[in-house]
Order: C-alpha cells, then structure tokens, then sequence
C-alpha cells in the first residue's frame, strides 16, 4: 500500500526511541503527534488514505500554532499496518470513537501480545469495547488503556494545527482495575495531570464534550443548519436554558452512583482542564479561555452528535436501564438526535453487546471492571 518514508527526506535527525504510532489523520492526531514529537519520540502515523491529509504533513512535519508553536518532524506516514506496526510497541487511536471497532479489526492481524494501545477521546467504555473486537478476532495479551482527548485543537487551510487548549487534567482507565496503574505510570511519563479512574464508567463519564456537545446542538439546531456562527460554549446556553445541561449532568452522576462511583461537579472538570471562574456551571462555561473562541459547527452531521450521542449516551442509558436509573433527558437527547439523522443510536451505537456485557447484571459489570 502507498506510504511515505520520512526519515530519509526530511533532512532532521529523528529522535533516538522506541518508534510510536499514531491511527488517524485529524484534529487529535495532529495535536498528539505534536505533543509526541516535541517529547523527543519517533511519530509514526497511519492513516486510511494519505490524499485527505494535509500536503505539509505528507512532507514529514507538523506545523504547530497556538499554545504550542513551531515545526515537528514526522519518522513515517503510512496506509500500511504491516509496515509500521512492526517495531512500535506503543499505538495511539485518535480517530473519532465511532470507527473503534473497525480500526480494531483493521490492526489485529498485525498486534503482537505486549504491545499497547492508548485511546484518545474514547467516550465511555471505549477499551472495553476495542478490546472486545480484538478478542472476537483471536488477539490476546495487547494491553488497551484510554484517557480524554488532552488537546482542543483544529486543523487550518494551510495544513497547520491549531492548539487552543491543552487539559492540565484527566482520568486513565483500562478494562481492568488490575492494569489502571501500570497504564497510569507509562502515560504520566508523557502527559502531565493524569490520574486514576475507579473504573472505565467514572472515566468514561467524567467527559465535558460528551455532556455539552449533543444538548447544545439540539438546543441551537436551525441556527447550527442555517450556519449561522455563535460561540458554542459561551452563547449555547441561556440562564433559562442551562436547566437543561444541568439536569443531563445529574442524570449522569445518577449512573456514576449506581455503578459505585462519583463525579465531580461539570464545573470543576473545566477548572481542573483549563481554569476558569467559580460559580455556575454556565459562568464556568463562559470563562474558560479557550471557549471564548470556540465557534460552533456550520453542520449537525457533526461529531459532537455523531459520535458523543453513539459512544456516551446510548452506553449510559443501557447501563442506566440496567441500573433501574431514570435518564429522561438523555433519553430525548438521543431520541431526537436519531430523528434528525434517520439513524437508530440505541442499535447502532455502542450497545452493551458491542462491550461484551449483555445479558450481565450491574453486580457483574463492576465485577469485571474490579479484576
């Protein structure tokens, strides 16, 4: 399969460490590679087709504006896993969480037992899920962990990455409670702020995007179909109008609870992320640096629908289901969001089936989680 190989044209020397690689093309890969490279290791990236990414990064480099500036050098850009999956023991996945299963069953046959997988932005439960489909696949003794997306950044015209925010703060979990820590003391050598989840469900809804994203589309759709900007965070949202995330996040915090867990308030995830001002969950909001630049997309085929809708909320209603928990807005959330698009989230999105819980009891699903 096509790919390009860095190392010999960029005319840098590249970092002298065990390679790295990073699966997707986007937003978060670019920031990650990023982040990655600047730490001295050699980024390699696999994407699905070298023609949808930026010409500059074809070449060998990232270009960085923002909170972090300057020029990466990439080792490798590739379509090939075989090609580049040889050598790397670690992987990271950041693609969007809804291609989770593909990507996985696109790996398998080339993972080796050892090798890691980190998952960036995975929504709730995305390692139980990815690991899941490696399993299907006959893989086993790859270790998978996740953690929240840690950069808010955007790609430009010319091919640059933009990177508006990096989180001082997130949670790490696995499949297992058993292999959080080990998980924790690769990754804090890599990121900073990083702590332990009690299990993927805590980690899983500890999320801002995933609470703020579908509810603020739906709040504003004709706006967001008509194309007309707003800032998302900071205009998305009346004082009459954020009962409506406020009553999302105790629904979430309801779950958390029955799956013997906590959430710290909505609002001090964003101060613990960027800082911001105390207060409501809504002057939070609006006080976060980043946020006030944060134009809102010109589309509702949008991730923030897509995929925070298919990958959080359908997972939290199923266990809340379980649960005998009560999650009406949520329930209208993805109602509503499954009208627009003429897709039914509750079968198409990750169901218990597609984490490898159905038919278990709450007992039973925290039961696994503590192993």
């Amino acid at each position: 399969m096509p790919s390009l190989r860095l190392a010999e044209t960029s005319g840098e020397r590249l970092p002298d460490a065990s390679p790295v690689v990073i699966v997707g093309g986007g937003n978060c890969a670019h920031a990650l590679g990023v982040h990655l490279a600047g730490r001295g290791l050699s980024v390699h990236m696999l994407v699905r087709n070298l023609d949808r990414i930026p010409p500059s990064t074809r070449s060998g480099f990232l270009n960085a504006t923002g909170r972090v500036q300057g020029r990466f050098p990439l080792a490798a850009v590739s379509q090939d896993p075989a090609q580049v999956l040889e050598q790397a023991q670690t992987l990271f996945i950041a693609t969007v969480a809804g291609a989770y299963p593909e990507v996985a069953r696109r790996l398998a046959p080339y993972l080796q037992p050892g090798q890691r997988v980190v998952l960036f932005s995975s929504k709730l439960a995305g390692c139980v899920a990815f690991e899941h489909v490696l399993h299907l696949e006959g893989v086993r003794g790859v270790r998978v962990a996740e953690t929240d997306a840690l950069f808010a950044s955007r790609l430009q015209p010319d091919g640059s990455i933009q990177i508006r925010g990096i989180k001082r703060w997130n949670l790490v979990s696995t499949p297992r409670r058993s292999q959080t820590v080990e998980a924790l003391d690769f990754l804090s050598g890599l990121f900073e702020g990083l702590e332990a989840a009690d299990h993927v469900i805590q980690r899983g809804l500890t999320d801002f995007g995933a609470l703020a994203h579908p509810l603020t589309m739906l709040a504003n759709l004709n706006q967001v179909d008509r194309k007309q900007p707003f800032l998302f965070y900071c205009d998305g949202f009346t004082e009459r109008t954020v009962v409506l995330l406020e009553t999302l996040e105790q629904e979430f915090q309801q779950v958390a609870r029955a799956y013997q867990t906590n959430l710290l308030p909505a609002s001090t995830w964003l101060d613990r992320y960027y800082g911001c001002a105390p207060g409501s969950l809504l002057e939070a909001m609006r006080s976060v640096p980043n946020y006030q630049t944060s134009v809102a997309p010109d589309s509702l085929t949008h991730r923030y629908l897509q995929e925070d809708v298919a990958c959080t909320l359908v997972p939290m209603r199923a266990l809340a289901r379980l649960a005998g928990v009560s999650t009406p807005v949520a329930d209208a959330v993805v109602a509503l969001t499954s009208a627009l698009h003429a897709v039914d989230y509750d079968r198409e999105g990750r169901t218990l089936e597609s984490l490898g819980w159905a038919g278990l009891a709450p007992e039973q699903i925290l039961s696994r989680l503590a192993a």
